[in-house]
């Protein structure tokens, strides 16, 4: 299990599957397994891993990192996983989202979109573990997935991953009134109030962690009880 800032900085925190484990116990709806450093490095993702975090949670899993191929996605399906999600293979391949959408269902699709605000109202979209910047603007990438047969869209803000400062809420807002699929907020949660603005100013379906949880700040169950406590509907 690894963390970062800014997508750089890696820190290495512990077993993945201990991790899951925790979070299950805490309360985590759904679990997003992303191998960081599988496409920078071209690396493939870690099936070995994906399995044995799978076979011990009973909550939906969803992973990302590496995966480029009909073949590479059936490989993590196949060790367990809900749904795929990719970023830097979409990109440099549009059509496999569709055809990942066509062979595993729209429901196994989550394209994770990396953006970083570059004027008002504009983002662009970064590849590579938010390494390399595309030039493709981020609205008109999530109409094209959307259109391709995406299922959900994760996205993380470049400029806000890791800080603990909040998520961005503009950029998760923007997406959400674009395109009609659900949209999860990554990047940057650091109190609680932080997950009840992605869920409301941000109009995220669902919002996901790492640091404060990974760290032990918080655990799944305060954030639920704290968003439920603020008439954010969720599960408990």
């Amino acid at each position: 299990m690894a963390k970062g800032v800014h997508f750089q900085n890696i820190q290495e925190l512990g077993d993945p599957v201990e991790h899951a484990r925790k979070y299950e116990e805490q309360g985590a709806d759904e679990l997003v397994f992303l191998d960081i450093v599988a496409t920078p490095e071209g690396k493939p993702t870690f099936i070995e891993a994906v399995r044995k975090v799978s076979e011990r949670i009973s909550i939906p899993l969803t992973v990302g990192g590496g995966i480029r191929s009909l073949e590479d996605a059936k490989n993590v399906l196949e060790a367990g996983a809900g749904k795929v999600s990719i970023n830097t293979a979409a990109v440099k391949d549009p059509e496999l989202v569709e055809k990942l959408s066509d062979r595993f269902g729209a429901d196994s699709v989550v394209i994770a979109i990396d953006g970083k605000k570059i004027s008002d109202g504009k983002w662009e979209v970064y590849v590579s573990g938010g390494k390399e910047s595309t030039g493709i603007d981020m609205v008109e990438w999530a109409e094209t997935v959307e259109e391709k047969g995406a299922g959900e869209i994760l996205y993380t803000g470049i400029h806000t991953d890791g800080t603990k400062d909040g998520y961005d809420l503009e950029g998760t807002r923007t997406l959400a009134e674009t395109v009609d699929l659900p949209i999860i907020a990554s990047g940057g949660a650091g109190n609680l109030k932080h997950f009840k603005d992605a869920l409301t100013e941000g109009k995220a379906d669902a919002a996901l962690a790492a640091s404060v949880f990974h760290y032990g700040e918080y655990t799944v169950r305060e954030v639920k009880e704290y968003l439920r406590d603020h008439g954010v509907p969720v599960r408990l």
